[in-house]
């Protein structure tokens, strides 16, 4: 009985911490979206530690930002990192986008693209309309109308705009048959990612 009573009390003890870091997780994402960055740092940082991801995210974003911190991109990309590393799709087009502008980093298309694609196949729009203009512009990637017209189709279908003013451009510059395989290709990634977006455009 008394090891039952034991279990039964850790349980509850697990149960009341839990109940207390989501209630600190709200209350600095809360702070976060209201611009009270010191209070956002208070709840989310001692979550970060711990292994929050949606804190550790948080916390790299202020880093990032200058955001009730000193701006700074060592620490941006090291929360930044931690969070990717436990699969937050915007944490993944974070470290892209640090790469892409050699925020923190030496620039470098190639790792920003590679973040890019992981972000995208977590169904994240702006990642999925970026590998867009990877594969157009040959941005750490070769050179491939066809995959750029692919990507910001998506992108348009998930309800990016600007991705669906992006793929019509590029359609223009397409063979018939060419622009037929990038339709394929549209349809065989929807019906292999149905349901899955992440993020819908405008909301970075």
């Amino acid at each position: 009985m008394r090891r039952f009573t034991q279990t039964t009390l850790l349980a509850v003890l697990l149960l009341a911490s839990a109940a207390v870091s989501a209630a600190s997780l709200e209350k600095g994402l809360a702070a976060y979206a209201q611009g009270d960055y010191e209070a956002a740092m208070a709840n989310c940082q001692p979550l970060a530690d711990e292994g929050n991801v949606e804190a550790m995210f948080c916390v790299g974003q202020m880093y990032a930002n200058g955001f009730g911190v000193a701006m700074d991109d060592a620490m941006a990309m090291k929360w930044f990192g931690q969070a990717a590393g436990e699969g937050h799709p915007e944490a993944l087009y974070r470290l892209a986008v640090m790469h892409a502008n050699g925020w923190g980093v030496p620039m470098n298309d190639v790792p920003a693209a590679g973040f890019y694609r992981l972000a995208a196949g977590f169904g994240y729009i702006p990642a999925q309309s970026a590998m867009g203009y990877c594969y157009k512009h040959g941005a750490g990637v070769e050179k491939d109308l066809v995959r750029a017209y692919m990507w910001f189709a998506v992108a348009a279908e998930n309800g990016d705009f600007s991705a669906a003013a992006e793929r019509d451009k590029v359609a223009d510059r397409l063979t018939p048959e060419q622009l037929q395989d990038g339709k394929d290709a549209v349809t065989a990634y929807l019906a292999s990612h149905e349901g899955q977006v992440e993020q819908v455009a405008g909301e970075t």
